[in-house]
């Protein structure tokens, strides 16, 4: 039977309660985590495997609880962009399922040797790849991130704690029944994948205490005001993921037709996702044969663009941009466009507004294209490709959780091997250390 959820905020639950209930998830996570890094790869193949044929089975339930959700949202007046990252549909639901069947298929990460040397000592060491034990999500109104990051986290060893926004309830709960299904096929226990049922905000601060040292890591995915707030006030590890405050310059030596096919698709594929382009830079020396064709092509689409004056000079549909336009992701039919003197400015552009996430240059130039390449500091640099690719599944890792914005550890789509530390396994002969 498919899981309700409330139709209102807990209210009635108290704060101790809610800390009770928390506490006991964290450590039921634990428990299982343990056991789920002493299972073989085949045992967590069969349990992603279970899932994705679990979610076929209960596919008119994930339909039917998403349908509620978007009546939900739609009559609270949720913005057009958040409606479709809500949205489900058969075919996006059969992407989810694809997703789980791509990751039960790629390389277990876990027991990985990923170097092995022998020191002037003698001690034979290994690197391995190790689970980090158990994760908790925190993410907005994606329910595909239920079933991907579940997946993924089974994938890598970690058991996981869901808590998805208020908003697609229904439709998390939904999917995570389906999990679960899957789990239990392959005999794992049930407390591997944990969603949090409460629409009580109070939950995620919970979650970022640790939960009495249950969880290791926190990893948020959503807007800046949710990561800004796991980062501050989490007392345990954060993966990040911000906004994708994305560009794509077009230099001087660009194809026209490459330009504006790959620039288009770039901002309007689906605008909506974090690696949609949000501002257009083009080089001045051939803005005026670079840019009007991409300009016609984005206006034939609907979509609004913000330029400086160089750029309204070259499209009159084009409205006068402002400081703030630099800096916003959109999510939307509106790219911000700039007409810059050469690659420094751009690059200097790029360093200012972005926000390490995604970055693209159209050039023929390779010199430019490495340049390009080396001096941009993203998660995810591209050449002569649509930003849209910023996706794990592109990068074959057959899902993500998100696009780590950080530095350390995790950076550019999060996949299973992310989702790893690892452990140094040293053999030796007897030695002692004179």
């Amino acid at each position: 039977m498919t899981q309700t959820a409330p139709e209102s905020p807990a209210h009635t639950q108290s704060d101790t309660d809610l800390k009770a209930q928390m506490l006991d998830m964290g450590r039921r996570a634990r428990a299982a985590s343990r056991a789920l890094a002493l299972a073989s790869a085949e045992t967590r193949t069969q349990a992603i495997a279970g899932m994705a044929e679990a979610l076929k089975r209960r596919s008119a339930e994930v339909l039917e609880a998403n349908e509620a959700d978007l009546e939900a949202a739609k009559a609270k007046g949720m913005a057009s962009a958040m409606m479709d990252r809500l949205a489900l549909d058969e075919k996006r639901l059969d992407g989810v399922i694809g997703a789980l069947e791509k990751i039960a298929a790629i390389p277990d990460p876990v027991g990985a040797e990923t170097a092995r040397w022998t020191p002037d000592n003698g001690l034979d060491i290994a690197r391995v790849r190790t689970p980090i034990g158990v994760l908790a999500i925190i993410y907005e109104s994606r329910p595909n991130v239920t079933a991907d990051a579940a997946a993924l986290a089974v994938r890598a060893g970690n058991a996981v704690i869901l808590r998805g926004g208020s908003e697609c309830l229904r439709s998390n709960l939904a999917i995570h029944a389906a999990l679960v299904e899957g789990l239990e096929s392959a005999g794992l226990s049930p407390d591997t994948v944990q969603i949090v049922t409460t629409r009580d905000r109070a939950a995620v601060g919970e979650i970022l205490t640790g939960l009495d040292k249950s969880i290791d890591l926190v990893i948020p995915r959503g807007g800046r005001s949710l990561v800004e707030r796991v980062q501050t006030e989490a007392r345990v590890a954060v993966l990040g993921h911000l906004e994708g405050v994305n560009h794509v310059y077009v230099h001087e030596s660009a194809d026209a037709d490459t330009a504006r096919d790959v620039a288009v698709n770039a901002k309007m594929r689906r605008v909506s996702v974090c690696g949609a382009a949000e501002t257009l830079l083009v080089d001045r020396a051939a803005a005026e044969r670079l840019l009007p064709p991409i300009a016609e092509a984005l206006t034939a689409l609907d979509c609004e663009m913000r330029g400086d004056e160089a750029t309204c000079a070259l499209a009159p549909q084009a409205k006068p941009a402002t400081d703030a336009d630099w800096a916003t992701e959109f999510l939307a039919a509106v790219i911000a466009v700039r007409v810059v003197d050469d690659m420094d400015q751009a690059l200097d552009h790029i360093a200012r507004y972005g926000s390490g996430h995604t970055e693209c240059i159209l050039a023929s130039d390779e010199a430019a294209i490495e340049r390009f390449l080396a001096q941009v500091d993203a998660g995810i640099v591209l050449a002569n490709a649509s930003t849209q690719f910023a996706d794990g599944g592109e990068f074959g890792f057959g899902g993500e959780i998100g696009i780590s914005t950080d530095r350390l550890h995790a950076r550019g789509p999060v996949g299973a091997e992310q989702l790893t530390s690892f452990k140094y396994a040293i053999r030796g002969r007897g030695q002692t250390r004179p």
